[in-house]
């Protein structure tokens, strides 16, 4: 079995892949910002787990070069999956650009000076579908990425992830060659929660089943279950004809008024909290200046956002949920963590 490296390891996504790690048998090391994350994030995985767990944690930050030499010395492979995601938009685009970006250099080059054979990067469906505009391929694949063009699509998390998967490809092709890269480019990812620290991506679900929307806007995404992008990530690890590719992870698009039937349907205790209209786009301008989150929607209202992954499919074999699976994993997780 193989010793693996997870950056970023308390984050939603990471959470995952390191279970799914475990369980197959290797010997992970995680990384996070504090060492003391270690205590909590055993407790959250070992009851995830329904065995002791014991990750060892080293400590290291995107925007630092301490500790990333230390974290990678002896590693065969490296998931490098922590990246700033906020949950409002921040006022510089470049708190969220220069530390993805640089976080990502960070972590290659501290696996190629270890002999790492492979890195496996987080990146995101975001780095191939926007800034487009009305020109946007239908479906995206793995051969399209997002045009930083100052559209009004290309906010500052989409644009700091295709600058980190952009520099990553540019730094294996270089500098680093001989240093195998993959990435995982998901769609919007739900799924079960391990705790109530969890990504800005289910704040869909909180959204919704708070009672903070009194409609659902004409926004939607596709959708993608964290298990699933987990595996995702263990299958590019080892399969040989992964090294060099990206993979586009998702099942289907889902408006947010499929989302909340779904909610509806499967947890009827919630129903008088979600909405069951629609409300038109000058209404999500207004909420969204006393609901921050509500602004990231502002720049999808009305658009359809299709992916392929039938490469993820043919190359790993990777069989996805489906997105409602999604949906319901991940507000029942939210429901037992007591967050809604």
């Amino acid at each position: 079995m193989a010793k693996v490296l997870v950056t970023g390891a308390t984050g939603f996504i990471a959470g995952h892949v390191i279970h799914q790690l475990i369980e197959a048998g290797h010997e992970v090391t995680g990384t996070a910002r504090s060492a003391s994350r270690a205590g909590p994030l055993n407790q959250t995985l070992s009851a995830y787990a329904g065995r002791p767990v014991s990750l060892p944690i080293r400590e290291a930050d995107l925007s630092s070069d301490k500790g990333w030499a230390q974290a990678s010395e002896g590693m065969d492979y490296v998931h490098h999956i922590a990246s700033p995601i906020p949950a409002t938009v921040p006022k510089n685009a470049d708190e969220l650009i220069i530390p993805a970006r640089d976080g990502a250099l960070r972590a290659l080059k501290a696996a190629k000076a270890a002999g790492v054979k492979r890195v496996v990067m987080t990146s995101s469906m975001a780095t191939c579908a926007y800034g487009w505009g009305d020109q946007r391929p239908n479906p995206i694949t793995e051969e399209h990425w997002s045009q930083d063009n100052g559209a009004a699509d290309m906010t500052p998390y989409i644009r700091s992830k295709l600058a980190a998967e952009r520099a990553a490809w540019d730094y294996v092709n270089g500098e680093g060659q001989g240093l195998e890269l993959t990435t995982i480019n998901p769609a919007l990812v739900l799924g079960p929660v391990m705790s109530g620290d969890f990504s800005a991506s289910v704040q869909i679900l909180t959204q919704l089943m708070s009672g903070k929307l009194p409609g659902t806007p004409k926004v939607g995404f596709v959708v993608v279950d964290v298990r699933d992008v987990a595996a995702a990530h263990v299958a590019a690890m080892t399969s040989p004809v992964a090294a060099g590719e990206r993979f586009l992870v998702g099942d289907r698009f889902m408006w947010f008024s499929e989302v909340a039937a779904t909610l509806a349907r499967e947890f009827p205790a919630y129903a008088s909290k979600l909405p069951s209209r629609d409300i038109p786009a000058w209404m999500v301008h207004l909420i969204a200046l006393i609901n921050p989150p509500a602004k990231q929607l502002i720049p999808e209202l009305g658009r359809e956002r299709h992916i392929s992954s039938e490469k993820a499919r043919r190359v790993l074999g990777w069989q996805p949920r489906t997105s409602e699976e999604a949906v319901i994993a991940g507000a029942r997780g939210l429901i037992e963590a007591g967050v809604v």
